[in-house]
């Protein structure tokens, strides 16, 4: 595929991800307009999970500035159609879901909640709702101190995002931080995230809290697929002159292009339905 044809496709591929956006928006209008029951499933977290397009940065053009760049927040909600909501009608008895991602590049758990995000969430939270938290990239990321939490601190917001969701009605889920796109030894993608990526699943098994341990699940997929067409397909590693936003190029093995976001978020979806299929038994 020469330059002028990928330039195509990918435009072409990026106008069909902001119409699928639209199409939620204008699904939720609708739906409130009909006064049809909705349940809510709220996404709190970093960039590997945001939503770049909408109001992510008020005033710029998603496709101009940012695009490729994908979180897997911003392509969950095509799993939630009418076919899938039968098949979780068990636990899912409203006559729609809309995601709301809240997610935001750069967040701890403390700087989610410091400023006011977390309050956004806890204050529009409806009985029945859920909330999947996904945290780690940052928390953990000693250089820069602006954001970082030591484990005991990550530990605790989480436990308040948790209790806070329950306080509600809520259903909480956490996520382990999803694999970035190293380090690799012997074909085999293994874990950056130490003691962060643990920490999660510690206070889901202290709190009783159903948990996806996205970081094991994402690296066994990325595994599978192998170094080189992880790292071309998924991640932002971007040729020159092919990306509005990219002209020289990018090499980036944290944040998805399209492509890798919704391999993310189809894992998420799976895993998901079987959480809420065991809750409901």
């Amino acid at each position: 595929m020469n330059i002028k044809t990928f330039n195509i496709v990918s435009f072409l591929f990026g106008v069909l991800l902001l119409s699928a956006c639209q199409s939620q928006n204008n699904a939720q209008t609708a739906a409130a307009k009909q006064n049809k029951k909705i349940t809510h499933i709220y996404l709190i977290g970093d960039s590997t999970m945001a939503d770049y397009t909408g109001d992510y940065e008020p005033g710029k053009d998603y496709m101009k500035v940012r695009y490729p760049i994908t979180g897997w927040g911003q392509v969950f909600q095509p799993f939630f159609v009418k076919d899938s909501l039968m098949i979780l009608k068990s636990a899912i008895t409203t006559d729609s879901v809309a995601i709301i991602d809240r997610a935001h590049g750069g967040r701890s758990t403390r700087t989610f909640f410091q400023e006011g995000r977390w309050r956004y969430v806890y204050e529009h939270l409806q009985p029945n709702d859920y909330v999947l938290m996904q945290f780690g990239h940052n928390d953990g990321s000693e250089k820069h101190m602006e954001r970082y939490v030591n484990i005991q601190g990550y530990k605790e917001f989480l436990r308040l995002f948790v209790t806070q969701t329950r306080q509600k009605g809520g259903n909480p889920i956490i996520l382990t931080p999803v694999a970035r796109n190293y380090p690799w030894k012997n074909g085999k993608l293994e874990n950056v995230h130490g003691e962060y990526g643990q920490a999660p699943i510690d206070i889901a098994k202290e709190m009783n809290v159903p948990y996806i341990d996205l970081n094991q699940l994402s690296m066994e997929y990325f595994t599978r697929k192998g170094q080189e067409f992880t790292t071309n397909h998924y991640f932002m590693n971007l040729p020159d002159n092919v990306y509005e936003a990219y002209p020289k190029g990018q090499k980036d093995n944290t944040h998805f292009q399209p492509e890798g976001a919704k391999v993310v978020a189809s894992i998420v979806y799976q895993e998901f339905k079987k959480v809420i299929k065991t809750q409901k038994k």
